[in-house]
């Protein structure tokens, strides 16, 4: 079974929900054992789907194809363990057959190059979402810690027509609020914030304001709850700290509008040295506020289950919860892959 430290009621729930994660960095930033054992720890703390970043707006079209195919290969290689989801039923799958279905995602717009036509190549590849702009300016709108508030710019636009035509979803994550607030303009589909939280609750230029909370609701859209403590609050990752973000997002546009997307780092001073040795990583200082970089927190996979049972004592239904934890995130995946 598990040793989750949770009451059996909130374990019964845990594990009978749909658990999904729809960010988990997985770039080589640490050693490699230590990268590969992140999945087998939270799939035994009720995980079922883990979305994985495999590029970003540093990576050229060259690099991403590589890391794509590494990475489809490692899993395919390892089918006793892992499912490669390319669909709901598959995540569904990897739930009853107890393996940890993975999936696909880019933290940036740079890895398309400027050719339309590789969108449907990276969804048939198994990219699932896509976030627009990686904190700086690129050729589809602003990062959200540019000196400008552009929006989309004319090929941003037939991006995310394509993007709606092919059926990967649309993210706002990282990206400038003008850009952001022309998404849910021009998207037919829902717009998602993989791994965002209320500036309303935790001031900081990486969260998002509740206006763009409203317009993802309305968009028929997901906020996923990031799990890093700077962007929680005074780098405090309890359980606690998550559930103020996820009551101000619930009593502003409801708990069907709320997912994880916990954005865990497996190897903090490791990314702190990428970060000072690979410029095109580096968010900017004013993203830490006073916090050391070495020094940011994360909430750990382990201590999801506890996730689960301060959401049943804080008054949330068991609907909510499962939504929160997964089932939210797969409404709107069926409504958009194809």
């Amino acid at each position: 079974m598990n040793n989750w430290k949770i009451t059996k009621e909130a374990a019964v729930l845990h594990q009978d929900a749909v658990v999904w994660d729809m960010t988990l960095p997985w770039r080589e930033y640490g050693p490699e054992e230590k990268r590969l054992a992140t999945l087998p720890r939270m799939h035994a703390s009720g995980f079922n789907f883990v979305s994985l970043t495999l590029a970003a707006d540093w990576n050229g079209v060259s690099q991403t194809i590589h890391k794509i195919a590494k990475e489809r290969a490692y899993f395919l290689a390892n089918s006793e363990s892992y499912i490669l989801a390319e669909s709901v039923e598959d995540i569904l799958r990897a739930k009853q057959e107890h393996k940890l279905a993975v999936g696909f995602h880019f933290q940036g717009t740079n890895p398309v190059n400027y050719d339309i036509n590789l969108i449907e190549i990276y969804y048939k590849l198994g990219i699932r979402h896509m976030l627009m702009a990686y904190n700086s300016k690129n050729a589809v709108g602003d990062g959200w810690n540019e000196r400008t508030d552009g929006g989309l710019s004319n090929f941003g636009i037939r991006l995310v027509k394509e993007m709606n035509r092919v059926g990967m979803l649309i993210d706002g994550t990282h990206t400038g609020y003008q850009t952001t607030m022309e998404l849910f303009e021009v998207s037919t589909d829902p717009v998602i914030f993989s791994h965002a939280n209320a500036n309303a609750v935790s001031p900081n230029g990486r969260n998002i304001r509740d206006d763009q909370i409203v317009a993802c609701a309305n968009s028929g859209g997901v906020i996923g709850i990031d799990g890093v403590g700077i962007f929680l609050g005074d780098n405090d990752v309890s359980a606690e700290a998550l559930i103020r973000h996820i009551d101000h997002i619930s009593q502003l546009v409801g708990p069907q509008h709320v997912g994880l997307g916990l954005d865990y780092v497996y190897d903090q001073a490791s990314l702190t040295r990428g970060h000072n040795t690979r410029p095109a990583w580096n968010p900017g200082d004013n993203l830490f506020g006073n916090t050391p970089r070495d020094d940011v927190k994360y909430f750990e996979p382990e201590n999801l289950p506890t996730l689960t049972e301060k959401l049943m004592v804080t008054g949330y239904s068991e609907p909510e919860i499962r939504g929160i934890l997964g089932e939210n995130w797969l409404r709107v995946a069926r409504a958009v892959w194809k």
